[in-house]
């Protein structure tokens, strides 16, 4: 009787994990360039207190988080220093954290032609560098290999990076990401391109999440219900059996 309360134990942390990436993903519905967060659940084996070494009881892991991999809607917004990327990559920020990737090309020039993200840390190139421009130049133009022109001319690139996410991560701040592998630049671009003008909107599916919210906390209260119900019949056992001496 035991065994169904620590199986129904180890089910609710799951379902509280995936409680807690749900919420996280609908308050960052409306964040620029965020990348939904998913659970994947594994069965595990093992040998609950009171069962024989030779009676494997399954219960569920508490789950591993990954990005979804889907691309969010690009959105126009007609701002020459707004930036979206098509295909699988990832503007670099030299943050105090070190080196953070994202996808919220909001960018702007600081007085010091430095290009800067919306949080005010520096863009990066390919290389890895600061990008710099002509703060009195005017507007930029970026073309959709990253090359930046002012007044005709060339005077950097937009880095573009791609790191092995399923190695391991943490978000920075809203939608950056520091990744366990080390990222690297893009060099054939040719499934991987820059979009001047446009934003890529949050990846997460609002009507998605919100059912899987009711699906979760389904099972939640039908587990907790199961739980309430083996305590009961437990502890009737517990009395009957100790007033039969």
């Amino acid at each position: 009787m035991q065994t169904g309360l620590y199986v129904s134990l180890s089910s609710q942390l799951a379902l509280e994990k995936r409680l807690n990436t749900i919420a996280d993903n609908m308050a960052n519905v409306n964040t620029t360039g965020f990348r939904a967060t998913e659970v994947k659940f594994d069965e595990l084996l093992g040998n609950s207190p009171g069962t024989k070494l030779n009676n494997k009881v399954a219960f569920v892991s508490q789950g591993n988080d990954y990005l979804s991999g889907d691309n969010g809607e690009l959105e126009h917004t007609g701002n020459m220093l707004d930036f979206a990327i098509k295909g699988d990559g990832w503007f670099a920020l030299d943050t105090p954290a070190g080196r953070v990737l994202t996808k919220d090309g909001r960018f702007t020039i600081k007085d010091t032609g430095e290009l800067v993200s919306v949080r005010g840390y520096p863009v990066l190139d390919a290389g890895g560098a600061p990008i710099t421009l002509n703060s009195a130049a005017g507007e930029p133009k970026v073309g959709a290999d990253g090359l930046i022109f002012q007044n005709g001319k060339q005077v950097g690139s937009l880095g573009l990076y791609q790191a092995d996410i399923s190695k391991g991560y943490l978000r920075y701040e809203n939608s950056g990401i520091m990744t366990t592998a080390q990222p690297t630049a893009v060099v054939d671009r040719f499934n991987v391109g820059v979009v001047q003008g446009y934003l890529e909107n949050s990846n997460v599916n609002a009507m998605r999440e919100i059912t899987q919210l009711i699906e979760v906390n389904r099972a939640f209260e039908s587990i907790s219900s199961l739980t309430k119900d083996s305590e009961d019949s437990f502890g009737e056992a517990i009395r009957t059996l100790g007033g039969s001496r």
